[in-house]
């Protein structure tokens, strides 16, 4: 994985993009304005910068000219801005940046660019298996995949446990195959509760409860069940699952999953 310095004066975007990025792997170093920019280029001499035009000291193309001159420009560079036109595009490319992102950046635009940008300097980073190849004329539009099945199937899963439940004398259903679960040994679990050791595909309910409730606890389950699979990767889940990851972001939040559990940092 590689270091990306990431040069925004929007503490929100700042933020936004160090938490994608830090969850596909990356360490990620923020700086608001042009002087930090400097300071942390000198530190810690990243793989890759992400760096915003409009900023209150010194804009990031003046910044771009200044690494190139000097030279300093020995990393990629994809520019940033809301504001910009075709022509700020093109004079941030005569000047050695890579790509152009647009704000609002959609999830999919910001990592096949990061991803491609990163390729382009196989020799000094190694690319993550199965990384897409670069592209002559670097292209960072990319469509969004649309909000899925994967919950229209958590849903309706849900449903049928609640169902299920009614004709239960202990008021308990099971998912997938109780049964087969109890056999595992250890791998059923109440209340939707993903156990700390080890993954459990098929686990048990409690479903005398509201059928909100019901749902909550089964796809906080689903969900977490997903994530410990894959290693904390929220790409291969939301590929996994069917959303899209600005959906995917707001649900995990909304369910109370902990997105720190199975980060790929820790340990892998």
């Amino acid at each position: 994985m590689a270091t990306i310095l990431v040069v925004d004066d929007e503490l929100g975007i700042r933020a936004l993009l160090s938490e994608i990025l830090t969850d596909e792997g990356h360490t990620i170093e923020l700086a608001e304005n042009a002087a930090q920019a400097r300071a942390s280029r000198e530190r810690m001499r990243p793989d890759l910068v992400l760096l915003d035009i409009w900023m209150p000291d010194v804009d990031g193309v003046t910044l771009l000219k200044e690494w190139g001159s000097t030279g300093q420009l020995t990393m990629p560079v994809i520019m940033m801005s809301g504001h910009g036109t075709i022509d700020t595009a093109v004079e941030a490319t005569k000047f050695g940046a890579i790509a152009f992102l647009e704000k609002p950046i959609t999830l999919q635009k910001l990592l096949r660019a990061v991803e491609q940008a990163l390729v382009k300097t196989a020799p000094r980073t190694v690319a993550p298996a199965g990384a897409l190849g670069a592209a002559p004329g670097l292209s960072v539009g990319a469509a969004v995949m649309s909000y899925g099945r994967g919950a229209e199937a958590s849903s309706a899963m849900a449903g049928a446990a609640v169902g299920m439940g009614a004709h239960g004398a202990s008021g308990l259903g099971m998912v997938g195959g109780g049964m087969q679960a109890a056999a595992m040994g250890g791998a059923n679990v109440l209340n939707g509760s993903l156990p700390a050791s080890g993954l459990a595909s098929e686990q048990l309910f409690e479903l005398d409860r509201p059928l909100r409730e019901a749902r909550d606890a089964f796809e906080k389950s689903y969900f977490e069940f997903h994530l410990a699979k894959e290693c904390g990767s929220m790409t291969r889940v939301a590929e996994k699952t069917g959303l899209e990851r600005t959906h995917l972001y707001r649900k995990l939040k909304q369910l109370g999953v902990d997105l720190s559990r199975n980060k790929r940092g820790g340990g892998l």
